[in-house]
């Protein structure tokens, strides 16, 4: 693997669910002495069985961006999509970090996630900034998130079980530079 081109303004981690990007993310973020800010999701899980996803700021705020008891337009599979918590929670966490903190977390960019006008318009922002962005974003084909892998200022890393560690090395030396 090369390494990240220091003229990259984003390194998006990308790869099958449970392959560890988010874990990585954590991680780099406890290694290096810059600030973050923005968010992760993460599973809701109720006697081992995934209800649906929570996004949690790094500031500590939570709130349920989809669950199987959500009825409503936006869907994902079995789950209905929450809008209003990356209206009200992922956006503002975006928009902040882009304002005041040296790396911009995103994770994730995904198909729930973006049904939200805004959040796709915060990702433009954050581009725009200058800021180092380290994020994840969905696998799978998707016509804006194809257009975000495309561009020239983006780095995308495919994670697999074999290449975490390795992946881990070049995002710290990447953030450090």
């Amino acid at each position: 693997m090369s390494s990240i081109s220091n003229v990259k303004k984003a390194c998006l981690l990308t790869g099958e669910p449970g392959c560890g990007k988010t874990t990585i993310i954590k991680d780099v973020l406890s290694r290096v002495d810059k600030s973050a800010g923005g968010f992760y999701t993460e599973e809701i899980r109720i006697q081992g069985i995934r209800q649906g996803f929570r996004i949690v700021t790094l500031d500590g705020k939570r709130a349920v961006l989809s669950h199987v008891n959500i009825k409503g337009r936006y869907r994902v599979g079995k789950y209905g999509v929450n809008i209003d918590s990356m209206e009200k929670m992922a956006y503002p966490a975006v928009e902040e970090a882009i304002r005041y903190c040296d790396i911009v977390v995103v994770d994730e960019i995904g198909k729930m996630e973006l049904f939200s006008t805004s959040f796709k318009e915060v990702l433009n922002e954050a581009l725009k900034s200058g800021k180092k962005i380290l994020g994840t974003i969905m696998l799978a084909s998707h016509p804006w998130a194809d257009g975000m892998k495309q561009r020239e200022d983006v780095e995308v890393i495919q994670v697999t079980r074999s290449n975490r560690d390795e992946v881990f090395d070049n995002v710290i030396r990447w953030l450090e530079s």
